[in-house]
């Protein structure tokens, strides 16, 4: 991977500040990087395509909307791993996915447009695998204001 320049670093700490609701949200940070528009989004096409950034993109309250998200797990033998994954993530819900060393070596999220999906789409993935999904309901939430120096 080539290594970020200046303007790169700067792109990616301010990209994981707010950007104003407007038509043309890019072109006030162009404008404070110093780059036109254009330059700027080619730069986040490119953090993009380089794997630099791996997610771009706003972060909702699905609880405000009348939503919720769930964190679960499943114990996926090794040889089913791969095909268990595909299944889990066709379904548009699962907001993560990821392995862990653990008993429990699928984890992933599903974010819902009701409480009442979570238990839907679960159950849907566990008619599919075959497998039982753990539901881990949020108890409490905590904003910890997570941020990367670039």
């Amino acid at each position: 991977m080539t290594p970020l320049d200046d303007i790169d670093r700067a792109l990616v700490n301010a990209l994981q500040d707010d950007l104003p609701l407007d038509h043309r949200p890019f072109a006030p940070l162009a404008d404070k990087l110093g780059l036109d528009e254009d330059e700027l989004l080619t730069r986040v096409r490119t953090l993009r395509e380089t794997g630099v950034l791996t997610r771009f993109g706003p972060f909702f309250d699905a609880a405000a909307m009348g939503g919720a998200f769930c964190l679960c797990a499943m114990k996926v033998s090794p040889e089913r791993f791969d095909a268990v994954c595909e299944m889990v993530n066709a379904h548009p819900e699962v907001a993560h996915n990821y392995e862990r060393s653990h008993v429990l070596n699928m984890w992933f999220v599903l974010a819902c447009e009701t409480p009442e999906d979570i238990h839907v789409i679960s159950d849907q993935i566990e008619d599919e695998t075959g497998l039982p999904v753990h539901r881990f309901p949020k108890l409490q939430e905590f904003f910890i204001g997570f941020r990367v120096a670039a």
